[in-house]
Formats: structure tokens, sequence, C-alpha cells
């Protein structure tokens, strides 16, 4: 269980986000959940500088579109780093292993093939609740903790 809650972040320790563009690319799988942890991310954006405008939503079928999407998005848009957000809840077959790992290696390989960070917003649980309680429920939300991190690998390209 989480012990820390996703949404606490110092925000002195931030860069401005202002001149930074962002992509986000959502699995439309889950919605309850992908949704939450969007409008997470796009808070957190903003609330660190980034203009409305300066973040592009993509939405994709499932979480292993999230690959070809944020694929598509490094290679046909100016960004500084990609958000892929996605839910994927453990199930009674083995298709949950499946999607998880494809998902997990896909994004790790568009961080070594692009110079555009891509950032894993998958939330993989045992159930529902567990997905719930990281969407904003009582461990808050992975999506702001998401965007936190891709403004920090957005600030890394520069050097």
């Amino acid at each position: 269980m989480a012990t820390t809650n996703l949404s606490h972040y110092d925000k002195a320790t931030i860069p401005n986000a202002s001149q930074f563009r962002f992509g986000i690319v959502v699995s439309e799988w889950n919605p309850e959940i992908t949704e939450n942890l969007y409008l997470g991310a796009e808070q957190a954006l903003i609330e660190n500088g980034t203009l409305p405008e300066n973040i592009i939503r993509w939405d994709v079928p499932g979480s292993f579109e999230l690959i070809y999407g944020c694929k598509r998005m490094v290679e046909t848009q100016k960004l500084d780093a990609v958000i892929a957000i996605g839910n994927v809840i453990q199930g009674e077959t083995k298709h949950f292993d499946f999607v998880c790992e494809g998902v997990t290696q896909g994004i790790k390989d568009l961080n070594i093939k692009y110079d555009t960070p891509v950032v894993f917003c998958v939330l993989t649980d045992n159930n529902k609740q567990q997905s719930l309680d990281r969407s904003g429920g009582i461990h808050g939300n992975k999506g702001i903790e998401c965007a936190i991190a891709a403004i920090k690998m957005a600030a890394l390209r520069q050097f």
C-alpha cells in the first residue's frame, strides 16, 4: 500500500514550465480512472506555468496503444516531454501481465530511441479500488506526480 500522497510536491523545487510544450496521450479504457489522471496532470502543468495551449492531448483506445500514440506524438509534435496515461486492472487471465509488460517495455524503448522523455503514468493495480485511490482518491493523483516528473525531465533536456 502506498504511504505517500501522490499529489504532494514542493512547488519551490519545480522548474518553471512556462516555456515548455507537453503532450499527453490518454487511454480510453477505464475512463473514470484515466480522465482523473489527465485532469491531475493538466492541473499540475498549468499550476507550474504551462500555458493551456502548450498541452496537447491525444486519445488512444487502450493502454497498449499508448506506445504508438506517444511515438507519433514525439515524431510529429515539437514537445519537451510526453505523459502516457493508462490503467490496467488485474483480471482472471494473463492478459494483465502481457499488457503491463508490453506497455512498460514500449515506453522504455521510446525513452531510449528519442530525445523527448516519455513519462509512464499507467496504473497497474490489482483491483479498481486501488486505481481509484491513486487517481484522485485517498493516495492522491498519480497524474500530478507524473506531470511534475515531466516538468523536471523537460528541464533536464535543456542541459
